[in-house]
């Protein structure tokens, strides 16, 4: 017998469907909370199942996002072999039914009918570094997305209450900056102050810079505010935002900041991150991100597994005598290691600095590829070097 039991996974809750053999469901489905208790009860479904059978049985669900995270851990916990499966291949299974149909429980049946179809593996488990350092770059990711979205609107808010303010710091995001703004918000404030008492806070703000540097910011600062078109504030709760917003803008730097030395101080303990980082035009996040995400290189067989997973690889539509002569990459794949894979290959041809890629590149600009074709075909290649790389634990070597 070849048992297998389908988990249709929700928020909170499971809907589970038992098979014995193939077309042999093992009575009614039912409902199973992400509890303890019922994820014990679950363990022992299993184990009963074992017992009629003689083998205990496959367990088969969706990735769903992180519902599915309890269920997994404690399968994990208690050595049950799962299959995880990607979304799009059992709703592809689902739509070969004439019958249009969409309960939890008619899920579940379906995933134990995939199952008898298809030759699945087994979920390989990663290794905590590597799970550890790609939940933290993608939390990464989430804060720098906040960041920006945080930017935005302090500009917005800025740009109603003192836009010449930008002209004054180079980097308008700088401590320097965002406490000076914090401190004297409007035009009536700094011109109040006075440019002695401006040059002394600057320097307080910024101690490792000259007298001479905080004197002339005081200057420009006296001379935007001068400028500004707002000499008064009529909206008191513009002030109210602007203060909110550099307070946000504080706490995403220190978090960013305190993420990327953790990422770091994480990803030195690997090997395969200094590996991949000794191709030009990879850098310390670009790398951590790649590892992260592709995870232990023995999950694939093949580099063109990889490029799969990446989603660079191209889609074919044939039909008949027609065969589509312009395809389009999948983009199935990890979207954040493509985006990582896209910007080490800007890096790498920029400059010349990734000799390698960038004879490639021109190479296929010379066939006549428009540059974004090159761009994914440089980021095959380096897909594929990647591979091998990790396979064989050696070092890139850049020599044109």
């Amino acid at each position: 017998m070849n048992p297998v039991v389908g988990l249709d996974v929700a928020k909170g809750e499971s809907q589970v469907q038992a098979f014995l053999d193939k077309s042999k469901p093992f009575g009614k489905s039912y409902s199973m909370k992400h509890t303890k208790e019922e994820l014990d009860r679950f363990i022992g479904f299993l184990k009963e199942i074992e017992g009629m059978t003689g083998q205990m049985p496959m367990v088969i669900l969706e990735s769903t996002g992180h519902y599915h995270s309890p269920v997994i851990q404690y399968l994990e916990d208690h050595e049950v072999l799962y299959i995880l499966l990607n979304p799009i291949i059992s709703y592809q299974a689902k739509r070969s039914s004439l019958r249009k149909v969409k309960t939890d429980a008619i899920d579940a049946y379906q995933l134990c009918v995939l199952y008898y179809k298809e030759d699945f593996e087994p979920h390989k488990n990663r290794g905590i570094q590597l799970l550890n350092l790609r939940n933290l770059s993608r939390q990464q990711e989430i804060v720098t997305n906040m960041y920006v979205e945080a930017k935005l609107q302090f500009h917005t808010i800025l740009d109603q209450v003192f836009p010449e303010y930008r002209k004054v710091f180079g980097d308008l995001y700088s401590k320097v900056s965002l406490m000076m703004l914090k401190k004297y918000p409007t035009s009536e404030d700094v011109l109040a102050a006075g440019e002695s008492k401006l040059a002394e806070c600057v320097m307080e703000f910024c101690p490792r810079r000259s007298s001479l540097w905080a004197l002339d910011k005081a200057k420009k600062l006296m001379d935007s505010a001068s400028r500004n078109p707002f000499q008064k504030v009529v909206y008191h709760s513009h002030l109210i935002n602007l203060q909110m917003y550099i307070e946000m803008l504080f706490q995403y730097q220190g978090h960013l900041s305190e993420l990327e030395i953790r990422i770091v101080t994480l990803a030195n303990e690997l090997e395969d991150y200094e590996i991949v980082q000794s191709i030009p035009g990879i850098g310390e996040k670009i790398a951590a991100t790649i590892i992260s995400e592709v995870g232990e290189i023995d999950r694939f067989s093949h580099p063109k597994k990889l490029v799969a997973f990446a989603g660079v690889d191209p889609s074919v539509y044939s039909s008949g005598k027609f065969t589509a002569t312009t395809n389009r990459i999948t983009k199935r794949g990890s979207s954040r290691l493509r985006h990582a894979l896209y910007l080490a290959v800007l890096c790498g041809i920029r400059s010349s600095r990734n000799k390698k890629l960038k004879e490639f590149y021109d190479k296929k600009k010379s066939e006549g590829k428009p540059s974004k074709v090159a761009i994914v075909a440089c980021i095959n290649k380096l897909l594929h070097w990647v591979y091998a790389l990790l396979n064989r634990k050696e070092s890139f070597q850049d020599i044109a």
